[in-house]
């Protein structure tokens, strides 16, 4: 073998081993012990417990009845009969009490006793308890909590200050780094999981907000309301829910954003509510055919499907069919990216929108309300009394089969006062484009390419001159039966 020859194989070798090994990061730490004996302390379980205060007729449960025999029991049914005898000739009820409890996870953020955990968790707790790693037990007062994100802020009073954990910037977690999961998963109390960031800003459909930072580290039932942490030992997520056909893990856990949830932590410390803010809009996502029909260029933006009459986007000139692209000078790419934003931004701020209408660029300016009055106006504004259309007899078009509507088609399709315009849909082509869509009979159209329709012929004349204008889509505004809209475009071929 030439010396040439012999660097060369060296050389190889070398190479080879170096891409075995791989960059030192790329291994993950050696250990997480460090980690888990920094931060284990600050975190607690929680125990909620829950009593229901019940009537049984015929006196309640009856004292000393030998097991097997008493209620609940195979022979309970004649128990039963007993007890409704025994009311008839004037025994009262009494109360009974039935206590429930439910476990899960929190962690510490200031050493006076400050806790979080998820709302539900503690949701409908007359009781809840704070279990700490030493084995201390302190009863806990609930600060405030909030359904929408799923957080709850406690307070206990400590005899000395605890252990505290901070937050971290989520926005910095990148997929691929290394987390760490502590909690109570099946009451297993200080169980450490370590896992990776698998996937960002994942939406699972359980409310409004969702931003998710998915990770494989192991999560279970027990560990909600838990802290996920960084390798700087920084919370940057609160574990919240799963995705498991077995009820265990499967390696798709889902976390809480610490910056989503941290803005609402300090309005309920402050306030013991949550003080977002509100644009009084319904809106729905762009999709290619709606973001043709509007000549928006391409797929972007939240469509403004309804506008609220109390809320303050109609006293700025926001309508039905404006597609909102940017949101106090940030972009909006997707329609679940707005009510992020919007709540995140304070109450009574000014605020600029940027939106799409009839293909052009306009700015409009919003002082924002308050989210939680907005659902107050909202629950006033139900049941009341609206006015009822009149019109032609059915029509068909582009798969539909249209109607006026009629006292007895409201009340065939529960359809409530508060739609008071519009043709109902009662017949759907199972092989039409309007099928696809998932267009269903009980449906009312409310608006063909920004138009209102008031009766069938209506609708169909204006269907007819946007084919004969060679316009290859029609935009429809349909709601249901409660008055909620949404935009749906159908070809017109």
């Amino acid at each position: 073998m030439t010396s040439a020859f012999r660097r060369a194989a060296m050389a190889l070798a070398t190479a080879t081993s170096l891409w075995l090994a791989g960059p030192a990061s790329a291994k993950g730490p050696d250990s997480l012990a460090d980690l888990s004996n920094q931060v284990s302390d600050a975190v607690v379980n929680i125990s909620a417990t829950q009593t229901v205060e019940t009537k049984r007729k015929g006196g309640g449960d009856m004292p000393g009845l030998p097991p097997g025999m008493g209620p609940g029991a195979p022979f309970d049914d004649l128990f039963e009969e007993f007890f409704r005898r025994r009311q008839g000739q004037g025994m009262p009820d009494l109360p009974r009490q039935r206590k429930s409890s439910s476990l899960g996870s929190g962690f510490v953020i200031d050493p006076s006793g400050v806790i979080i955990t998820n709302n539900h968790v503690i949701s409908d707790a007359n009781e809840v308890t704070v279990i700490f790693n030493d084995g201390q037990k302190l009863k806990a007062e609930v600060l405030g909590k909030d359904q929408k994100v799923d957080v709850a802020v406690l307070k206990v009073k400590p005899e000395k200050p605890l252990k505290a954990v901070k937050f971290g910037d989520s926005d910095k977690a990148r997929v691929g780094d290394w987390v760490l999961a502590v909690g109570n998963p099946f009451g297993l109390g200080g169980s450490v999981t370590a896992g990776i960031v698998s996937a960002r800003n994942r939406n699972i459909d359980s409310g409004p907000y969702d931003n998710y930072i998915q990770t494989d580290a192991s999560i279970n039932k027990g560990n909600s309301g838990g802290p996920l942490f960084n390798l700087d030992g920084e919370v940057i997520g609160i574990n919240t829910a799963i995705l498991s056909p077995s009820g265990g893990s499967v390696g798709i856990g889902f976390a809480t954003p610490a910056n989503t949830v941290l803005p609402v932590i300090e309005q309920l410390q402050q306030y013991g509510e949550t003080r977002r803010g509100w644009l009084g809009v319904r809106i729905q996502n762009v999709d290619d055919a709606i973001a043709e029909t509007l000549s928006l260029g391409s797929v972007r933006g939240a469509l403004v499907a309804g506008v609220d009459d109390k809320g303050p986007s109609k006293p700025a000139g926001i309508k039905a069919g404006d597609v909102i692209v940017r949101f106090d000078g940030k972009p909006i790419k997707e329609s679940r990216d707005l009510p992020k934003l919007v709540a995140a931004t304070p109450v009574g701020k000014d605020v600029e929108l940027v939106i799409m209408r009839s293909g052009k660029e306009e700015t409009k300016k919003v002082k924002l309300g308050r989210l939680e009055d907005g659902e107050k106006v909202a629950s006033r504004d139900e049941g009341k009394e609206k006015s009822e259309p009149t019109g032609p007899a059915a029509q068909s078009a582009l798969g539909l089969e249209l109607s006026r509507l009629t006292d007895e088609l409201r009340a065939r399709y529960q359809i409530k006062d508060a739609v008071k315009t519009g043709v109902l849909i009662t017949s759907v082509d199972p092989s039409s484009s309007a099928a696809e869509k998932r267009l269903q009979p009980g449906e009312i159209l409310l608006e063909v390419n920004q138009e209102p329709v008031n009766d069938p012929a209506d609708a169909v004349k204006k269907i007819k001159a946007l084919k004969e204008s060679g316009k290859k889509t029609a935009l429809l505004i349909v709601a249901n039966g409660q008055g909620d809209a949404h935009f749906v475009a159908l070809p017109v071929d």
